[in-house]
């Protein structure tokens, strides 16, 4: 049986309400842009704290934005309860901006596993720099991809 279908509003709203239950992603301030199945746009406000020594995002905190952004794509495809298995992430270039935008999306979606990629960008200015491409897997959670 198909899940219901929701307004475009609701599904982000309920897309917000679990990143508001994420209490690492509250600390650091991410946000929510965007959301339909499988399709999904996180920002991030720069602060110092994000930064690392030469003044530029840390890696931890890219890496975290792509996690996140690939879950999100993943299991919205899926529409059920979603870990990642793995991913993969490489940075191209350094995260310098006011704020980090990442864009995910589903790939292959089954019915036990799902495989987005995402695109990491800094904004500086209004201009979008790529910094980080994304790739992982996605598992319908308490099953492993060879289930």
């Amino acid at each position: 049986m198909a899940p219901p279908q929701v307004s475009p509003e609701v599904f982000l709203q309920m897309g917000r309400e679990i990143l508001a239950q994420q209490a690492f992603s509250v600390l650091l301030g991410t946000e929510l842009n965007a959301l339909s199945p499988g399709k999904v746009e996180l920002q991030l406000v720069l602060k110092d704290e994000h930064k690392q020594q030469h003044g530029f995002a840390h890696g931890g905190i890219v890496s975290y934005l792509a996690d996140n952004a690939l879950t999100y794509a993943g299991g919205t495809a899926m529409q059920v309860p979603v870990v990642t298995s793995e991913f993969k992430i490489n940075y191209v270039r350094p995260a310098v901006g006011d704020k980090l935008i990442v864009r995910a999306q589903a790939e292959h979606v089954g019915k036990a596993q799902s495989v987005a990629r995402c695109q990491v960008f800094a904004v500086s200015g209004g201009v979008e720099k790529l910094c980080a491409l994304g790739q992982g897997t996605i598992v319908k959670l308490g099953e492993s991809p060879a289930s």
